[in-house]
């Protein structure tokens, strides 16, 4: 009896040895993809005229987060397809706006975050710098336009500041105060998209 107890004392001995030198746990598995040197078009679900084009030093996918991050963009724009007067498509797209940032997140619902951009509203020639935090960054978001907890505007004729700023697409701004400031002796005016003389 005494030899078969230290047999199995020896074998618990050797198995708890080699149970020791196992490794605790094997390393994370990285998912997703990371991309460098790439242009990037998204096409929202939600704003199904528009798409959005990018150009950025690197590119990482998480497909368990469905999130897509954005580092050192390049250039960015929203694009739409161009309607005749009749509402009908022709097969052309036009620039609508530029936006420039360090970097921006793609979430699953195609919406954008980021800590700070620089939207240039073509049609309009107007440029809105707009500033997050982290409690609330840049967003934009593809049913309803963009928001920031501050926005600038410099455009011909007019140029404010707007905390907790919301805007559309289409210009239209909504704020909980402003400061706005109507040149009457304004210099430049918006031609095609170009700031002219006047």
């Amino acid at each position: 009896m005494l030899k078969i107890g230290s047999y199995v004392l020896g074998a618990l001995v050797l198995f708890a040895a080699v149970f020791a030198l196992l490794p605790a746990s094997s390393p994370r598995t990285e998912t997703g993809a990371t991309l460098h040197g790439v242009s990037l078009t998204l096409y929202p679900a939600s704003d199904p005229d528009a798409s959005w084009r990018f150009e950025a030093n690197q590119v990482v996918n998480d497909p368990l987060s469905g999130e897509t991050h954005l580092s050192r963009l390049k250039d960015g724009g929203r694009w739409l397809r161009e309607r005749d007067a009749a509402g009908q498509l022709t097969g052309k797209t036009v620039l609508d706006a530029r936006l420039a940032a360090d970097d921006l997140t793609i979430d699953r619902q195609d919406n954008m975050v980021t800590n700070a951009a620089t939207i240039t509203l073509v049609r309009e020639c107007a440029v809105v710098k707009l500033t997050g935090n982290d409690a609330q960054p840049v967003r934009v978001e593809q049913n309803t336009g963009f928001s920031a907890p501050l926005a600038e505007l410099d455009s011909p004729g007019l140029n404010g500041e707007f905390p907790d700023m919301r805007m559309t697409f289409n210009f239209e701004i909504e704020a909980s105060t402003s400061e706005v400031g109507y040149d009457m002796n304004a210099t430049e005016q918006c031609v095609d998209g170009q700031r002219v003389p006047i």
